[in-house]
């Protein structure tokens, strides 16, 4: 007989969806140093708890509740893979002991794989994107919107695929934990990241001096070469060093402005 939290997971449907999702976005409101986002993981698996015999005045419930409040930390981005995974145990009535121990295995993973794919890797990128945007000319509005919305793209992309893929898993969460996103990303962001910061410092420090921003054939080319060299260096992997790539490309770029 298969383990609790192996079997197929009951369907998660959407207002519960939505409702966790929602309140993942504020699992830090309650933050401190006692236990840290605790309060927040109760505050997301609330919603699945009502499910639970007896309701919101059942003991179960308020059993449940309690535990889930209790010390937890997470990357805020990460935590609905916790959330789900907590969320489906409870509605499935897995042992208290059981999801305790689960719970304190989850805080380490968690928060590493979450601090190296979004801090040291996504935001960093989506900045550089930004700084290219306003090097080849676009308003300081049109830079802030651009790069709202390409880190909040991958931003909520990630908390909801979290939800859901913890919600799937279970207790297995961890087979999540080894998507190639989360694994593999890190570092082809980062080749991305070192393309991006080569084409954009020249085009930002032009125009930051009171250079005119570049003609539109700049632009363009820029916008062909970047997605073509990103590739290159993916494909090339361990093989190419950031800083290198950057250095070439500032010398190309101060060669180019001696011989126009």
């Amino acid at each position: 007989m298969p383990a609790v939290g192996s079997v197929a997971a009951p369907p998660l449907r959407w207002p519960l969806r939505l409702s966790m999702l929602v309140r993942c976005l504020a699992i830090q409101g309650s933050w401190n140093y006692e236990i840290l986002v605790g309060n927040g993981i109760g505050f997301c698996v609330e919603p699945a708890l009502r499910q639970l015999p007896g309701g919101v005045d059942g003991p179960a419930y308020r059993e449940a509740l309690a535990r889930q409040s209790a010390y937890f930390n997470t990357h805020p981005y990460l935590a609905g893979l916790a959330v789900g995974a907590l969320a489906r145990a409870e509605v499935e009535h897995v042992p208290p002991q059981r999801i305790e121990r689960f719970r304190t295995a989850l805080c380490g993973p968690l928060g590493s794989v979450g601090d190296r794919l979004v801090w040291a890797a996504w935001l960093p990128a989506c900045s550089l994107v930004a700084l290219l945007l306003f090097g080849i000319g676009w308003s300081p509005l049109g830079v802030i919107v651009g790069f709202l919305l390409l880190y909040n793209i991958g931003h909520l992309g990630l908390r909801d695929w979290a939800l859901r893929a913890g919600w799937h898993h279970g207790l297995r969460v961890a087979t999540a934990l080894g998507h190639p996103v989360l694994q593999h990303g890190p570092r082809y962001i980062g080749l991305v990241s070192a393309v991006l910061g080569g084409l954009a410092l020249p085009f930002a420090v032009h125009r930051a001096i009171g250079g005119q921003p570049p003609l539109t054939p700049i632009p363009m080319g820029v916008a062909v070469v970047t997605p073509l060299l990103a590739v290159l260096l993916v494909r090339l992997q361990g093989r190419a060093e950031g800083w290198r790539v950057v250095l070439l490309l500032l010398v190309a770029f101060v060669f180019y402005s001696v011989v126009r």
